[in-house]
């Protein structure tokens, strides 16, 4: 009523000065600012909810650790398992059929046999169980050797120092407790770059 009427050129005149001189986002309401303000207020304030939190986040954090272990992913794999070369160890190692894989079995069988009573059940037991030692073992020195020779080959100028103890410590686990997780299957060819 006592205002005085703007014309169209002194609105263009005023956006113009708003947004030379403006934040360049418009100013939240209320309504934002409050939400904004407590979502910083939030952080814990007595001990037991900051052990709960920390709590969460080990959890959350262990968990994506976890997760990446299990699909061979480098930046979650500790220095010992990290590198074209210990890749190559794992997969090698995870494609072969390995005798420690039935060792279980067999003590099984040896301990039923041992408690069976019969001292010929019993001895019956313990030659299985020697015997099997020795296939491992001599599995183990065969796997040492055609994986030193493999890797020799692939990896010419790579230090081959801790590939042994890498590749037996792997292939004396059950094959689903590996970790990281096998990413080969059981007889599969491996490729021929590791990068």
């Amino acid at each position: 009523m006592f205002r005085k009427k703007s014309t169209d050129a002194d609105v263009a005149v005023e956006d113009r000065h708003a947004k030379a001189g403006g934040k360049g986002r418009p100013t939240p309401t209320r309504k934002e600012a409050e939400a904004a303000r407590k979502a910083r207020a939030r952080t814990p304030r007595t001990r037991k909810e900051q052990a709960a939190a920390q709590r969460a986040a080990r959890s959350t954090r262990s968990q994506e650790i976890r997760r990446g272990m299990k699909t061979g992913d480098e930046r979650y794999l500790p220095p010992r398992d990290k590198g074209p070369v210990r890749r190559f160890v794992r997969d090698y190692v995870d494609t072969r059929f390995s005798f420690i894989e039935l060792m279980l079995p067999l003590l099984v069988v040896t301990l039923i046999l041992g408690y069976s009573g019969s001292p010929q059940l019993a001895a019956a037991g313990n030659a299985i169980l020697l015997g099997t030692l020795a296939v491992v073992v001599v599995d183990l020195l065969w796997l040492r050797f055609r994986l030193r020779r493999e890797l020799a080959r692939r990896f010419p100028e790579a230090p081959l120092k801790g590939t042994t103890y890498y590749a037996v410590s792997r292939a004396l686990q059950m094959k689903f407790m590996r970790l990281p997780k096998a990413q080969v299957k059981l007889g599969q060819t491996l490729p021929e770059q590791y990068r």
